[in-house]
């Protein structure tokens, strides 16, 4: 199986979304689900999902949880320029790759 593109976010950055309902709202990312190049954030995009008593949770109702948003809607906060910034990708003097902040040139990772 051929490994997909490499991915601006990655678990527990700090982004912001530029576009949508949450537009310039920050949050850190729980999880990346690179097949549908989506993330999930916290505290943002939130939906509510009607829900009916079952085994898992004993009551049902109106519940409020986070929906996944498309990557190509989040930017990365960079932690030098404290500001969203374009990712770009170098190699250390030890072969390791790094994702770098294009404004300051400080490594991401």
């Amino acid at each position: 199986m051929a490994a997909g593109p490499a991915l601006a976010v990655k678990k527990n950055d700090l982004v912001t979304v530029i576009a949508g309902k949450d537009k310039g709202k920050r949050g850190k990312v729980l999880s990346v689900i690179p097949k549908i190049n989506r993330a999930l954030v916290e505290k943002l995009n939130i939906v509510k999902r009607h829900t009916k008593p079952g085994r898992a949770s004993r009551q049902g109702g109106i519940l409020e949880r986070e929906s996944p948003i498309h990557i190509s809607n989040l930017m990365l906060v960079c932690s030098k320029c404290d500001r969203p910034v374009r990712v770009g990708r170098s190699r250390l003097a030890d072969g390791k790759k790094v994702r770098v902040c294009k404004k300051c040139g400080d490594v991401v990772d």
